[in-house]
């Protein structure tokens, strides 16, 4: 069996990496950052194939795959992805694209072309890392919270058409809310209060993945939160959820 993780030279990436390693999967790494991505694999040891890839770039996302698609890959990880904090007014227009570039594009097309194979054969998983952003507005991060609405609900359209296919193709949305990661310091921002373990959010995301779970959201406090925040209006919830994401901001 063989895993494809995007974004795995940190955070969820890297943790899903190790524990999958564990499981006995054989590996394919990628992420942009080559020193880090080479200091993933030679800390989890044995055969891990690595690929250096910028998934901003369009080209970069086709030549991954025309890489690894003769490789019988089983799981497709789509974890790669960032923040950035800020009101829109004044957020970089460049940097919000390249976010776009990443957390909606990379993963459409990776989905896509995945997806295509793994329905020709009757097999496979795919995991789209989303968050509990996916099913909300976020003011002050928000095209983050875009990308992941994005993501979430591309990911339920593609598990309704496989279900209705009666297809062995099984699709999932990994939707934790804030984890222990560099992504505060890459969105230039702060959590004021403690992330879960990115272990353990790893672990939770794959065994649930792999007992086909389409929405998986790894601690009770969030499945609450995702829970009650339905019944909450609307113009209310934008001004809570602003609060919270502007005491996050550097």
């Amino acid at each position: 069996m063989k895993a494809l993780i995007t974004g795995a030279s940190s955070g969820i990436g890297e943790s899903m990496a190790y524990y999958m390693k564990d499981l006995g999967y054989d590996l394919i790494l990628t992420a942009s950052d080559e020193n880090r991505l080479a200091k993933v694999a030679k800390n989890i040891g044995g055969k891990i194939e690595t690929i250096v890839c910028d998934l901003r770039y369009e080209e970069e996302v086709y030549k991954l795959y025309d890489k690894v698609k003769d490789e019988n890959i089983d799981i497709l990880v789509n974890n790669a992805g960032f923040g950035l904090f800020g009101d829109f007014v004044k957020t970089d227009l460049d940097r919000e694209l390249e976010m776009i570039e990443v957390n909606i594009k990379a993963v459409h097309i990776l989905t896509k072309l995945f997806l295509r194979d793994f329905y020709e054969r009757d097999s496979g998983f795919i995991l789209n890392v989303a968050s509990s952003a996916g099913f909300m507005a976020g003011p002050h991060l928000d095209t983050y919270y875009a990308t992941k609405n994005y993501c979430l609900k591309l990911t339920l359209g593609i598990y309704e058409e496989l279900r209705r296919a009666k297809s062995n193709v099984h699709i999932s949305a990994l939707c934790p809310g804030p984890v222990d990661t560099n992504f505060n310091r890459v969105a230039k921002g702060i959590f004021k209060i403690k992330g879960a373990n990115k272990d353990y959010v790893a672990k939770y995301g794959i065994d649930k993945m792999l007992k086909g779970k389409l929405i998986i959201i790894p601690t009770f406090k969030m499945k609450m939160t995702i829970f009650f925040q339905k019944f909450i209006p609307t113009k209310l919830l934008l001004r809570i959820t602003y609060k919270i994401q502007k005491r996050k901001s550097l």
